[in-house]
């Protein structure tokens, strides 16, 4: 398993604190460190509204590509949001550059699919959650947070609902 990538740089894990991920990964961004800190979307709701939110993959963790011979570790320890680099005793411990790998193309493959459209307006769709479950109609439109307009065909009358992404789903009969 390699873990020494080109002129002995080095994947590490950071410990931060509760919360502070996304403040630690900055601080190392602007101390010109090479920072990788995983996050994904995620629909959240708050303050009665559900949207989409970046949350880390790892909320405590984050990694750090360093060169163990020449970088200095003592700025690293210091730096807001931070509390350690993972290490056995006093050696902080390599992360293998695969697993780097993996997480970047997860995390790229993630972001990719909350990005595509999944249906064009005039598709028909099917709903499969709420008090609409198992009606169809025809997708209008995606709006900013998640949510899409639906046309429905109820009592002779076409209606437009508004309805979270993810409960309706392409309708098997189109």
């Amino acid at each position: 398993m390699k873990t020494t990538g080109p002129e002995g740089l080095r994947w590490y894990a950071v410990q931060c604190k509760s919360g502070e991920s996304f403040r630690a990964a900055e601080h190392l961004n602007h101390q010109g460190y090479t920072v990788f800190h995983p996050v994904m979307q995620r629909e959240k709701r708050q303050r009665g509204k559900t949207g989409q939110v970046l949350e880390p993959l790892f909320p405590w963790y984050l990694f750090i590509r360093m060169n163990p011979l020449q970088d200095n570790w003592a700025p690293v320890r210091s730096t807001r949001g931070v509390i350690k680099l993972l290490a056995f005793g006093r050696e902080p411990v390599p992360v293998p550059d695969a697993l780097i790998d993996t997480l970047r193309q997860q995390v790229s493959d993630q972001a990719m699919v909350s990005k595509e459209p999944r249906f064009q307006a005039g598709e028909r769709i099917e709903i499969t959650d709420g008090p609409f479950k198992a009606l169809e109609g025809l997708f209008v439109h995606g709006k900013e947070d998640e949510r899409v307009v639906v046309l429905l065909n109820i009592l002779q009358q076409e209606h437009r609902i508004t309805l979270q992404s993810r409960q309706i789903q392409g309708s098997p009969k189109s």
